[in-house]
């Protein structure tokens, strides 16, 4: 497409200078009386020249518009597949809405570059040494001195394009925080209004639009300042021309013909060099926004499969935690020496204060992240061995966060498993409590949530998180605090659907509320990254230690002992302290 459009660029261009260039038989042939015949055949070869313009132009801007929308569409794809398998610690150091400005805005200016950028500034170059053929045909000298802009215009556009492309890049990085403002502000616009925060948020968002307003003006005013030099000097060497033109006319050393087309050539080949000028502001934008999705796709994930990884092929899943040790990027230490084991088809619960490393733990299994030291093993394998795909598809999750899509009530049930039929969704519903209301849904199944499942209550998005999770039916069960958002009713039939679900499955619950964890197999109390007890429940409360202190802080605490769990740190003083 490319080169074809490369083609009919030079077709087009080249009409250009045959305009020129038959001015020269007009003017001394027609006009002189000499031969009054040939205006028949100027007028068929000017005439055919617009034609085969028209039709070069429109093929040549189809041609790489669809060259652009090709690049978009690759460059979407291949940055969306980029990111959506990074791990965790690096799209949460990255603001959403500025990923979101990277697929939307920053890819469109790079195809603008690519089909717009490029086909003209194609166009105007081939049509520029064209007519500048044309001149020089005509008379060779006065050709040199009226070429004597460009050097100019070169030297000034390349002082230019510094100054342009950090602005430019400074413009993408405005659009990028305004994008992740908007994003925080309308996700969060309960918060807002909850607070009175409307003002200071229009003052915000007002702020970044006046910085954009600014830049944008900055760079128009940058890209503008050639216009009135350009024009002058232009101006200056035209008025030359006619001079030196006219003189040597007068004095019979050239036609009027000939300065007449070598006039037409000049002045036409000013426009494609004015037009270059200004090309480059929209050049500069482009490379900007270029080296913000590439910097994208130049990060390495850092959790991949292994050369080598092999699929996922155990009997047994029980996991083992050896001696784990992680800290994030940052140096912050989050386990320090944690060896625990889930046996196959039992329940461990973890107990801790919050930070005390509970949730790293969990996200250590899926390969959210990966171990710093010692290993993680799932059936006697470590995880880092096996594929991601195979590991994570042997995983069902439910956590706090519900992770609900603006999606149906089916679409949501049915993530993970697209091609799960009604009856199964269903039943997956009833046995998290969930069929009842959603029958009492506007249009039940086929209703849409909303944005995070913003048109359902807490306990209702939480139900239907640990359908989705039912459905999945896998053999290792995660749950971090998967009944914490559930009215004592629904969390009633919630326990006693994960009762259900959980026999025969591995599965680590996260639980602050010690009553949903009395009958776990095994509980660990984890305190500053690593295992300060463990026990069943009778064992735990007999050692008299921190874990019986939580129980007797909820025991006795009223409501708010549960908050309390995960506020007070998990050691006796502390929990007594509490208590106290």
């Amino acid at each position: 497409m490319v080169l074809l459009a490369s083609v009919l660029i030079a077709i087009n261009a080249g009409s250009s200078a045959v305009l020129a260039q038959k001015l020269v038989p007009l003017i001394d042939e027609v006009l002189s009386g000499k031969n009054p015949g040939y205006l028949r055949t100027f007028a068929v070869i000017v005439f055919a020249t617009f034609v085969v313009r028209g039709f070069s132009g429109y093929f040549s801007a189809v041609l790489m518009n669809n060259v652009g929308q090709r690049l978009v569409a690759a460059l979407q794809k291949q940055l969306y597949n980029h990111l959506i398998k990074a791990d965790l610690a690096y799209l949460h150091s990255l603001p959403s809405g500025q990923l979101v400005s990277s697929l939307v805005n920053d890819v469109n200016q790079v195809r603008q570059g690519t089909a717009e950028v490029l086909t003209n500034y194609g166009q105007s170059v081939l049509t520029l040494i064209f007519l500048v053929g044309v001149m020089f045909q005509q008379d060779w000298l006065l050709a040199a001195i009226s070429l004597t802009v460009v050097p100019f215009t070169t030297l000034m556009l390349s002082r230019m394009t510094g100054r342009l492309r950090r602005v430019a890049g400074r413009t993408q990085a405005a659009l990028g925080t305004f994008a992740s403002i908007l994003t925080q502000t309308f996700q969060g616009a309960r918060h807002v209004k909850a607070y009175g925060m409307e003002e200071y948020e229009m003052r915000r968002v007002a702020g970044i639009a006046d910085d954009l307003r600014k830049l944008t003006n900055k760079s128009f005013r940058v890209s503008s300042s050639l216009i009135p030099i350009n024009e002058v000097l232009s101006g200056v060497i035209f008025v030359g021309v006619i001079i030196y033109g006219g003189l040597e006319a007068a004095a019979g050393h050239s036609t009027a013909g000939t300065l007449t087309s070598f006039t037409g050539a000049f002045l036409l080949a000013f426009e494609p060099l004015k037009r270059l000028s200004k090309l480059q502001t929209q050049l500069q934008v482009s490379l900007a926004s270029a080296e913000r999705v590439f910097e994208l796709l130049d990060t390495p994930p850092r959790i991949v499969d292994r050369p080598g990884a092999a699929e996922l092929a155990v009997v047994s899943h029980a996991i083992r935690f050896n001696d784990v040790r992680f800290a994030y990027q940052d140096g912050t230490v989050a386990l320090d020496g944690v060896s625990l084991e889930v046996p196959a088809g039992k329940t461990v619960a973890l107990v801790g204060s919050s930070g005390s490393g509970k949730t790293t733990i969990l996200n250590l299994i899926p390969r959210f992240y990966d171990v710093t030291g010692g290993s993680v093993t799932l059936g006697g394998q470590d995880i880092r061995d096996v594929t991601l795909a195979s590991l994570r598809s042997a995983i069902g999750l439910v956590s706090q966060e519900t992770g609900l899509f603006d999606d149906t009530v089916r679409g949501n049930i049915a993530y993970g498993r697209v091609g799960a039929t009604q009856e199964e969704i269903e039943a997956a519903a009833k046995a998290a409590a969930a069929h009842d209301f959603i029958l009492g849904l506007p249009q039940g199944y086929d209703t849409r949530v909303g944005e995070n499942g913003v048109k359902l209550s807490g306990g209702q998005r939480q139900r239907i998180a640990i359908a989705r999770a039912m459905l999945k039916n896998a053999p290792v069960l995660l749950l971090d605090e998967a009944t914490s958002a559930l009215d004592s009713e629904s969390e009633r039939l919630v326990q006693d659907a994960l009762r259900r679900l959980q026999q025969g499955r591995t599965t680590l619950v996260i639980a602050h509320r010690l009553s949903t964890i009395i009958d776990a197999d095994r509980i660990y109390v984890i305190d500053g990254g690593r295992v300060v007890e463990s026990g069943t429940h009778d064992e735990l409360l007999a050692l008299d230690g921190a874990y019986a202190r939580f129980h007797a802080l909820q025991a006795g605490g009223g409501p708010g002992a549960v908050a309390e769990l995960g506020a007070a740190p998990v050691t006796a003083a502390g929990a007594l302290s509490a208590a106290g």
